[in-house]
């Protein structure tokens, strides 16, 4: 019916067929991918100035049926689009053009929460504070987000339950684990099955797989990044007897300071573009993890981000979200250099350690300070 539809209006200019939410098009028995196929391979195809683009926010669908496609649609893909969510200064962008305006400062607290989706990003209101947005969204009686977690997988992935439970697993240890891991944790076969899970949390921005640095290329481990996930799994999940004005009565409790650290190293996980380019290192290729280093009996020590760079020098980076400038005092200089002294032996001979601050509003210069050769700001992510 679309051919012949399309051939009674052909006048020889283009021909231009968008099909929005393909995936839902596929419904059982319906054999719609072998009528898609013939429709391509049998008669689109041959027609100069035809195109067609279809979407979907299926990805796990998307993977298996059309980018990954075996069968008559193999090939057949001109170019892709991947959709991913905003960064920092896009995000700002994004509420300036809605006349919503707050500080740098609440606006990286947002993106902890809600990342960079401007679906969510829309159910915040101009007259409320941060806080009393985050609990008329996820607090309240009738919050809006409060059952989103398990809808976004269903909507997302074919196989919702397997995939959420991955997500759930992989929020257990910020370093992320490794396929074997996981496989044994949830009892998935470690083959094609966990392989289209991961793949389709890669592609879906919630998951990035890294190598950990100073292990081979096949300890590569998965790290959840999304940050909606790792909120809600922390506040939301399980917790249904919380208070409708939560995040107003606990800002400045212990556990809300201590996620807020931790959340900050993802934010500069989804932005070390943003960090090269204020490093002044965007044309050089890097690598970048998580190092952990057990001293002896000791308890060890843990950097929050390694850039290892092409030119011979590795940024050893701390993350410190802090309201006012950061100071080094005494005891933490010490820890920096016991930290420098650790990962030293594991560098390339000749490789030098360039100590880094990623902080919010700057470093205050005293006697230590100097310690750091590099300070990133929270102005820096903003840039795109």
């Amino acid at each position: 019916m679309l051919s012949m539809a399309l051939q009674d209006i052909d006048d020889g200019s283009r021909q231009l067929v968008f099909l929005d939410e393909l995936p839902w098009m596929d419904t059982p028995r319906s054999f719609f991918m072998t009528a898609l196929e013939g429709f391509w391979n049998g008669w689109a195809c041959h027609r100069p100035g035809f195109m067609l683009i279809v979407c979907g926010s299926a990805n796990s669908w998307i993977l298996d049926k059309l980018v990954n496609n075996h069968g008559g649609l193999y090939g057949r893909l001109t170019y892709q689009i991947r959709l991913s969510p905003f960064s920092l200064g896009e995000c700002e962008e994004y509420f300036e053009s809605n006349n919503f305006y707050m500080s740098r400062y609440d606006m990286v607290q947002s993106y902890m929460i809600v990342g960079g989706i401007p679906y969510y990003m829309g159910y915040m209101k101009r007259q409320n504070s941060l806080a009393q947005n985050v609990d008329e969204m996820f607090f309240s009686n009738d919050a809006r987000l409060r059952d989103e977690f398990s809808r976004l997988f269903a909507s997302i992935f074919d196989s919702p339950e397997r995939a959420k439970d991955v997500v759930v697993f992989l929020s257990r240890r910020s370093a992320g684990y490794t396929r074997s891991e996981i496989s044994e944790h949830l009892g998935i076969s470690n083959g094609s099955t966990l392989s289209s899970v991961l793949n389709a949390l890669i592609a879906s921005d919630f998951v990035i797989a890294y190598v950990p640095f100073g292990l081979s290329k096949r300890q590569v481990h998965y790290k959840l990044i999304d940050p909606f996930c790792l909120f809600y799994l922390k506040f939301v999940e399980g917790h249904d007897s919380l208070a409708d004005d939560f995040w107003l009565q606990n800002l400045s409790s212990q556990a809300l300071v201590s996620w807020r650290g931790l959340a900050f190293e993802n934010v500069c996980f989804n932005h070390v573009p943003q960090i090269k380019k204020a490093l002044g290192i965007s044309g050089v290729r890097t690598s970048q993890s998580a190092w952990s280093k057990r001293d002896g009996d000791t308890e060890g020590t843990q950097i929050d981000l390694l850039i290892s760079r092409m030119d011979n020098v590795v940024n050893m980076c701390e993350i410190k979200f802090y309201n006012d400038l950061f100071t080094v005092d005494g005891s933490y200089y010490r820890t920096l250099m016991h930290r420098q002294n650790l990962l030293a032996p594991h560098l390339k001979r000749g490789a030098g350690i360039h100590n880094t601050l990623i902080t919010t509003y700057g470093l205050v210069k005293n006697a230590y300070s100097g310690i750091f050769s590099n300070v990133v700001t929270m102005d820096d992510l903003f840039s795109n």
